[in-house]
């Protein structure tokens, strides 16, 4: 079926998720500021289904009527009250759960029958929500539906069972969707390669994590703290922060004032390992732990006075790593942040072959070695720090989803 162009008329139903504290939305969700922003000036009315994320303060999913881009109307779904006990026995962060993605589906189709509205766009983050999408498209309520994925990995469940299911609500979305929106160039692949056939595939665009102007924006030379090394995000093992940690003592042997700082993470656990492993090894005074930063502006302000950015990601077989996009290493790169990475991440390749990473091995001697290289050598400090600078100049939400629509003929 064509699209069409949207415009001032247009009406854009989203469906998507957040992590909810203290009553608010934090900006760990899937891109909704983003979303907004972009298609309030394009469209009459956005209605956005936020299903708060496992772990949240409120289990109950938040239906948001947005007008000419201001927020109008917010209520919490009624079909959620049904399963509000279920809900709150079930709200833990650690695990993915069936019965949130089953309120999901809920609140997507009460939103899309009791409105009263037709939406011209769908946007769908994850199968969940796109297959209610795809329910609502039958009934005549939806025009196009967009699958749009942030997270994608061929073993991402240990359970055998589960993970079909997962593999299967991928498929299915991929083949029936209008168009299918990766973050990462290499989930397709890896989708094919999973089952999927291409030729009965959804069209496939690469619409990569991106920044808001405000943020690309870096520190003269001068102003940078020399001994600040950074690691932002996920604290899981598989993101590599005990490696950071490990490489410390060779680091500290070459530049003795050396610091490691830490921010993110909103696992407790995650944190709590590594400060014991901090502690064991004696480097309290070298590591810094700064938690989430729930102000994007602070966290920024923060990223862009550090001197080197560590994204050194574990060769993991079933990481799901090998196929997401890393958020951590673009925001290193919007405040001017030469970064270590390693093979796993794709961007992490892209940006090596760009000259605005190095890429080394996961083993704390390569992560430490990379990291004294581009302290000692400062032609090769600034040659990287140009690189990253260069790279991500462009790396803004409205030149990302302008493309994408660019190419859907809808814009």
């Amino acid at each position: 079926m064509p699209t069409k162009k949207l415009n001032k008329k247009s009406k854009i139903l989203i469906g998507d998720f957040s992590m909810w504290q203290e009553g608010k939305r934090t900006s760990i969700n899937g891109n909704i500021k983003a979303l907004l922003e972009f298609f309030s000036p394009r469209s009459a009315q956005i209605d956005l289904v936020d299903g708060p994320h496992p772990g949240s303060d409120r289990v109950c999913s938040i239906i948001e009527i947005h007008q000419k881009g201001k927020l109008q109307k917010t209520r919490c779904a009624k079909s959620s009250y049904f399963l509000y006990p279920f809900l709150k026995f079930t709200n833990d962060v650690s695990k993915t759960q069936v019965t949130f993605k089953i309120r999901d589906i809920f609140a997507t189709l009460e939103q899309g029958l009791f409105s009263g509205q037709k939406y011209q766009l769908f946007i769908g983050l994850e199968s969940i929500y796109t297959f209610a999408g795809l329910i609502l498209r039958k009934m005549g309520i939806v025009e196009t539906v967009v699958y749009y994925i942030s997270d994608y990995a061929p073993s991402r469940y240990s359970q055998k069972w589960f993970n079909e299911v997962y593999l299967w609500l991928d498929r299915f979305c991929a083949m029936h969707a209008d168009f299918i929106w990766d973050v990462s160039k290499a989930m397709h692949p890896a989708r094919i390669k999973a089952g999927l056939n291409p030729k009965r595939s959804a069209p496939e665009l690469h619409v990569p994590n991106a920044l808001f102007p405000q943020q690309i924006e870096y520190y003269p030379l001068n102003k940078l703290n020399k001994k600040m090394i950074l690691f932002s995000g996920s604290l899981g093992i598989d993101n590599g922060p005990d490696l950071a940690i490990k490489a410390l003592p060779i680091i500290l042997k070459a530049a003795p004032g050396a610091e490691l700082h830490f921010t993110g993470g909103n696992i407790p656990e995650h944190e709590n390992r590594l400060k014991k492993l901090v502690k064991k090894m004696k480097l309290e005074k070298h590591v810094a732990f700064h938690g989430f930063i729930q102000n994007v502006d602070e966290f920024f302000r923060l990223t862009r006075g550090a001197y080197i950015g560590l994204a050194p990601y574990v060769v993991m077989k079933k990481s799901v790593r090998w196929y997401a996009d890393s958020v951590k290493i673009r925001a290193y790169l919007a405040a001017g942040l030469p970064v270590i990475t390693t093979r796993v991440p794709p961007l992490g390749k892209e940006v090596a072959e760009a000259g605005a990473a190095l890429m080394v091995e996961d083993n704390p001697k390569a992560v430490a070695g990379g990291i004294i290289k581009l302290l000692r050598d400062k032609k090769l400090y600034q040659n990287t720090r140009r690189a990253a600078i260069k790279y991500i100049k462009n790396n803004t939400w409205e030149n990302v989803f302008s493309k994408a629509l660019q190419q859907m003929k809808m814009l």
